[in-house]
């Protein structure tokens, strides 16, 4: 039986004119870090440092600094599906580690840690479902009344994957308990998507290296493409509940920016302070 997927591809986004950085650097400086650690344990008594992330974003948001890839080599070792038209959609397990072609750039900015929840409305119940049937021109509305941005593309993926440039935002290997993917009761035809929307609380091991959560499935979330211009300037990311790639470079496009889908929702991003 053919299942039900949507066409997914990995790409590489545009960056911001930063100050590039090589793979060999990243290596050096964590090693540096690591033999400062190792040779200075702390001061007996001595209080902790401030939480960066606590002094740099709202409470609702985490800080995602360091050095994003824009183009990395992510090799699948063994996929999912048999051959055929799906095959090269599920990755089991990619090679680790992954690598980068070019130079690396700088990023530093604020992300929702969860996907967008709207305000109990007046007299119904409180919800943990993210919102949904939301446009990439809805999403930013939403975004724009916190004081906040819809996220660049490449600010997206680099929180999902981190330095490590993990495939999925919890590591090399897929794993359909750890977030809301590859559900497979989506609906009957002409009947409509069934919602399969998980509470924000459910898939606590869906986390990304810098603990934002859901960036793989549950709801696909709007951002804005680097380099890209009206009428198209949106992408989704992260996909949603189906089977499908469910990465951290998975992107749709092509649906325009009033496009609303039962399937897609809000998470946000705001400039850090340097």
């Amino acid at each position: 039986m053919k299942r039900a997927l949507v066409s997914i591809a990995f790409v590489a986004c545009g960056t911001k004119a930063l100050a590039p950085v090589s793979d060999a650097q990243i290596e050096a400086r964590d090693a540096s870090i690591a033999d400062a650690d190792a040779g200075a344990p702390d001061a007996p008594g001595a209080p902790d440092a401030p939480d960066a992330t606590s002094a740099a974003c709202p409470s609702d948001m985490v800080l995602a600094s360091g050095n994003y890839c824009p183009d990395p080599i992510q090799i699948c070792k063994r996929w999912l599906d048999p051959p055929g038209e799906f095959h090269d959609y599920r990755c089991a397990e990619y090679v680790e580690p992954a690598r980068c072609r070019g130079a690396r750039v700088p990023e530093r900015f604020c992300i929702d840690r969860e996907e967008y929840v709207a305000p109990a409305q007046h007299g119904e119940p409180a919800t943990n479902l993210p919102l949904a049937n939301q446009s990439w021109t809805t999403a930013g509305e939403v975004c724009a009344s916190q004081g906040k941005r819809l996220c660049l593309e490449s600010e997206w993926q680099f929180a999902c994957e981190g330095e490590e440039m993990r495939p999925y935002p919890y590591g090399f290997k897929r794993d359909a308990t750890a977030c809301n993917i590859d559900r497979m009761d989506l609906g009957k035809p002409n009947a409509g998507l069934k919602d399969l929307r998980s509470p924000i609380t459910d898939y606590p091991r869906c986390v990304s290296p810098f603990g934002v959560h859901d960036m793989s499935g549950n709801i696909e979330e709007w951002a804005t493409l680097d380099h890209g211009a009206a009428p198209q300037r949106s992408a989704m990311k992260g996909a949603w509940w189906l089977p499908g790639k469910n990465t951290c470079r998975a992107r749709t496009l092509g649906h325009g920016e009033i496009y609303k889908g039962s399937q897609v929702g809000v998470r946000c991003c705001k400039d850090a302070p340097p």
